[in-house]
């Protein structure tokens, strides 16, 4: 018997299939997401307490390979706007509005901001970039302002470095003992 004659065209027997490989194909796009998520905060922890570390013992106590992974170090002619950024953010001891982004910038990239026709419109863009990357949250704070800080894992969001510098002083250890 064919399909025709069953009331079911190919294209939508066919049509079950095709669901089931979106269904699959969403569900591991979401796990994925999820998990670049789950990296970027943990990326994020990790470059706090390295920059924590190097403000308690000194810059000198990081490699330039450590410097240039931090952005610390210009690695172009011109570094980008958002690195700029995100060195902004993550070495904020508060979270920022655009404003205070905006001055940082100016003190530590005069440069970069001098290329922008509207440097505090570019500088609320590439915050909420970051926001989308996962590298960055933004919320309201007591005054109303929207302000954005840098993602930590466990207590970092509250303020607190300490959480994050015993985790990863405690992989290291972990991974010496294991070589």
């Amino acid at each position: 018997m064919s399909t025709a004659t069953a009331g079911v065209t190919p294209a939508l027997s066919s049509n079950g299939h095709v669901q089931e490989v979106i269904l699959s194909a969403q569900q591991e796009l979401s796990q994925l997401l999820r998990q670049r998520a789950d990296i970027m905060k943990r990326i994020g922890s990790v470059k706090q307490t390295v920059v924590c570390l190097a403000k308690v013992f000194g810059d000198d106590v990081l490699s330039a390979d450590m410097l240039r992974l931090l952005g610390r170090v210009a690695t172009r002619k011109q570094p980008g706007f958002t690195r700029a950024c995100r060195v902004i953010l993550m070495e904020a001891a508060t979270p920022l509005d655009a404003r205070q982004g905006l001055r940082d910038l100016q003190r530590r990239f005069p440069e970069l901001v001098e290329r922008h026709k509207d440097p505090l419109a570019s500088v609320t863009t590439v915050f909420n970039r970051l926001v989308g990357y996962a590298e960055v949250r933004s919320f309201h704070n007591g005054k109303g302002r929207r302000v954005w800080e840098w993602i930590a894992e466990r207590g970092n969001a509250e303020g607190s470095l300490q959480p994050a510098i015993e985790d990863g002083l405690r992989e290291v250890a972990v991974a010496t003992t294991r070589q």
